[in-house]
């Protein structure tokens, strides 16, 4: 198709997505958007950093399946790494172009890396905002570390309590997320609390519900072989952007990812948590259009 600006809602390998292109005359290699969660929606993302980025640049934002605007699966266990590329695959048989460029924040970074993998001659260049591995145990113990940072004294000798039980790690995660409540969760997500307020007020406004659907099938059915074993498959140059305050996957998680990818750099936001998109926008968007922009070598 020839891409012009607007909201779309097409069949993609039999989901109805919701898509929307911005920046069209812009016409440079496509930059898909792949929002976090696992289950969020890209709510938030298109109305504070998405302009910024879509004023140089031809920017694609889609939702996936069962998240935000797009349908959900008959089955709600019908989630898998498997299905997100076949999905993305389709994608991009509909947008009918060469190369993209994949900007996946938090669990869309992950998925953008799945992606790349999988279909490595339509991938052009990788950026990675706060990039999660969601089954993973090390992402586990940032963030139960993480909230025993941020919490009060209250809470914090609650999850204390919970250490000391002497739980493995996936029982002692599931007990910390039954014990934090949403301030708890904006400490942890954010350092700006201001930023954090107006997150969460886009939020509400939205009226989009993360179902958690999607978060329990990728736990339940994990992939065959951890996507951190194949990264050295993967030659893209990349950039891992990271706050060096994000509690949630941080600066661990990006290291490890850093370390195996074939031709990536990490560049450190000295004033962010989980999301320097929305605490840092001017810095990001310099950082990534300057990427994008640049030539072959890193």
């Amino acid at each position: 198709m020839l891409l012009r600006d607007g909201e779309f809602k097409t069949k993609l390998n039999g989901i109805t997505h919701w898509i929307r292109v911005a920046g069209s005359e812009n016409n440079t290699i496509p930059l898909v958007v792949l929002h976090g969660g696992p289950g969020g929606n890209h709510y938030v993302f298109e109305r504070t950093i998405g302009p910024l980025l879509s004023n140089s640049r031809t920017v694609i934002y889609y939702e996936q399946r069962g998240c935000g605007r797009t349908s959900k699966p008959s089955d709600d266990t019908n989630y898998s790494i498997d299905l997100l590329v076949e999905d993305f695959k389709s994608l991009l048989r509909w947008l009918d172009v060469k190369k993209v460029d994949l900007l996946g924040y938090s669990f869309g970074g992950e998925l953008a890396l799945e992606i790349a993998h999988a279909t490595s001659e339509e991938i052009n260049k990788i950026v990675l905002s706060g990039p999660s591995l969601i089954n993973t145990e090390i992402n586990k113990m940032v963030q139960i570390t993480g909230f025993c940072s941020v919490v009060d004294h209250q809470m914090y000798r609650q999850m204390q309590d919970v250490l000391n039980k002497g739980l493995n790690i996936d029982e002692t995660y599931n007990k910390f997320w039954e014990l934090v409540d949403s301030k708890s969760v904006d400490l942890l997500l954010f350092q700006n609390q201001d930023i954090s307020k107006k997150n969460r007020k886009m939020w509400e406004e939205s009226n989009l519900e993360n179902t958690g659907l999607m978060l329990k099938a990728l736990q339940k059915n994990p992939v065959a072989i951890p996507l951190l074993e194949r990264l050295k498959d993967i030659n893209h140059q990349s950039i891992i952007i990271t706050g060096v305050f994000d509690r949630n996957t941080g600066i661990p998680i990006s290291t490890l990812i850093h370390k195996e990818l074939r031709s990536s750099e990490i560049i450190l936001f000295n004033n962010s948590a989980h999301f320097p998109e929305l605490e840092e926008p001017e810095k990001f968007n310099g950082t990534v259009q300057e990427f994008l922009d640049r030539g072959e070598e890193l």
